[in-house]
C-alpha cells in the first residue's frame, strides 16, 4: 500500500507519483535506474511536438506513476523497483505501463583458440558458456553466455571485470570489442541519412535515445545490455582445464560451472539465452561486413 506521494519534477502535465511504505521520493529520484528510465522516457514524449512525428496530433503524455514494490539489496542499495505508468493522450488512448525497473547489464561473448592453431584459422574455436541457477526461470542449470548488472564505470572495464569473475581470465578492457555499439551506431547513421533525404528539416538529435544495447524484455523491463567481443588465444592445456571449472561469487549466491562449447553450436547449446543469440547475431554480421 502507498503512504505517500509527489509531483514528479519537470513533468508536464503534473505527474503524480504514489510510493510505497519502504521508498522515499529521495531513494527513487537518485535511483540510477529510475533517473536513466525516467529521463529516456520524457524525451521520447517530447519528440511528439515535432510536426512531423506519428502522434504529433494526439500525443501521449505521462500522468501517474505507481510505485508498486522496491526490492533492496541490503539496507543502502535499492536493487528493483516495478512500477505502473499510466500514459494517455487526451482522447483517452492508452499504452501498457507497467515497469520493471532494474537497470542495464553487460554480456560477453568470449571466444577462445588454441595458440598452436594458426593466426586467422576458424579451427578449433570455443566459446565460454555460465551453467549456474536462474531461479526465475525456475532453473538451477541454464546455460547462457558471462554477464552481469552495471554498477557505473565504463561498460567495457564492467564487462572485463565480469569475465574476471565468471571465468577467471584476466581481460583488459581494450582487448574487448563493444559488438552493439558498432551494429547499432551504423544502423542510426544509415536510418538519419535515408530519413535526412526524405524528410524536410530532420536532424540527428530528433530521435530516441535508446541506448546502444540489446533490450531483451522491452515490453515490460528497462533491462539494456550491450554485448562486447572478446577473443583470446590460449596454450591448449590451460584452455581445456576450463571446462567445468568451479566460479562465481559464492557470497553473491553464484554457483557457476563453465562449459567449453564448439563456436558453431553456440546457438544450440546457448538456445534458451537471449544474451546468447544476440550476441553471436552481432558477431556473424560484423563479421560479414568484415568489421571485425
Amino acid at each position: 500500500m502507498s503512504t505517500s506521494t509527489f509531483t514528479l519534477p519537470r513533468s508536464n502535465p503534473p505527474c503524480k507519483v504514489a510510493l510505497p511504505d519502504n521508498l522515499t521520493q529521495e531513494q527513487l529520484l537518485e535511483f540510477p535506474a529510475f533517473k536513466d528510465w525516467i529521463s529516456t522516457l520524457q524525451h521520447t514524449l517530447a519528440l511528439q511536438e515535432r510536426s512531423d512525428h506519428t502522434f504529433h496530433r494526439d500525443p501521449y503524455r505521462l500522468r501517474q506513476i505507481d510505485v508498486q514494490a522496491a526490492d533492496w539489496f541490503g539496507p543502502k542499495h535499492l536493487g528493483f523497483v516495478k512500477l505502473q505508468a499510466k500514459i494517455t493522450t487526451d482522447n483517452g488512448e492508452w499504452v501498457p505501463g507497467a515497469v520493471f525497473l532494474r537497470g542495464g547489464s553487460v554480456g560477453m561473448l568470449i571466444i577462445l583458440q588454441p595458440d598452436d592453431i594458426p593466426e586467422g584459422s576458424e579451427k578449433d574455436k570455443k566459446v565460454i558458456l555460465t551453467v549456474q541457477p536462474r531461479i526465475a526461470a525456475g532453473s538451477l542449470a541454464l546455460a547462457e553466455i558471462p554477464a552481469g548488472m552495471l554498477d557505473g564505470g565504463k561498460l567495457a572495464g564492467k564487462a572485463a571485470e565480469e569475465i574476471k569473475e565468471e571465468t577467471g581470465l584476466e581481460v583488459h578492457e581494450n582487448e574487448l570489442i563493444n559488438m552493439s555499439e558498432l551494429a547499432i551506431s551504423r544502423a542510426s547513421t544509415n536510418l538519419w541519412k535515408a530519413q535526412g533525404a526524405n524528410q524536410r528539416g530532420s536532424s540527428p538529435d530528433a530521435k530516441e535515445e535508446l541506448k546502444n544495447a540489446m533490450y531483451p524484455s522491452p515490453g515490460a523491463c528497462d533491462e539494456f545490455l550491450p554485448l562486447f567481443l572478446c577473443q583470446k588465444r590460449l596454450p591448449r592445456k590451460e584452455l581445456e582445464t576450463l571446462g567445468g571449472k568451479l566460479t562465481g561469487l559464492r557470497n553473491e549466491g553464484e554457483k557457476i560451472t563453465l562449459k567449453l562449447v564448439p563456436l558453431e553450436d553456440v546457438w544450440i547449446e546457448g538456445g534458451r539465452d537471449a544474451k546468447a543469440l544476440a550476441a553471436l547475431a552481432l558477431y556473424e554480421g560484423l563479421r560479414r561486413e568484415k568489421r571485425l
